[in-house]
């Protein structure tokens, strides 16, 4: 079974950097094939959104808000998922998802495992 672990959530001002990590733990890569890892976030009474997604070729996506500002990564000999954060302004504030879909794109419907979240709160 697998597990997505997010660790890296914090509290920073705006302008601030933060990094959040997603650790892959119980995976059989004979059974568990995942074509795009990445990133959700869910802000106080919003819906789920789309932040950042890696497919299994490397290629990055980001949503139109975090464009420029974040940086998706993996370190595949760690199974770790990573994003990078910077320039952060109070409307990143949410509680960030690590995500795992077998089949591309990344889309909520299509997502096979769910990371138990972890909160940024970015203060002006």
């Amino acid at each position: 079974q697998v597990q997505l672990v997010e660790s890296g959530g914090g509290s920073v001002q705006s302008g601030g950097s933060l990094r959040l990590s997603c650790a892959a733990a119980g995976w059989a890569y004979s059974v568990d094939y995942i074509d795009c890892m990445g990133w959700f976030r869910q802000p106080p009474g919003i819906q789920r959104e789309g932040v950042a997604v890696l497919d299994s070729l490397g290629r990055p996506w980001y949503s139109d808000s975090v464009k420029g500002r974040f940086t998706i990564s993996r370190d595949n000999a760690k199974n770790t998922l990573y994003l990078q954060m910077d320039s952060l302004k109070p409307e990143d504030t949410a509680i960030y998802y690590c995500a795992a879909a077998r089949r591309c794109p990344l889309v909520i419907s299509n997502v096979a495992y769910w990371g138990q979240g972890t909160q940024v709160t970015v203060s002006s």
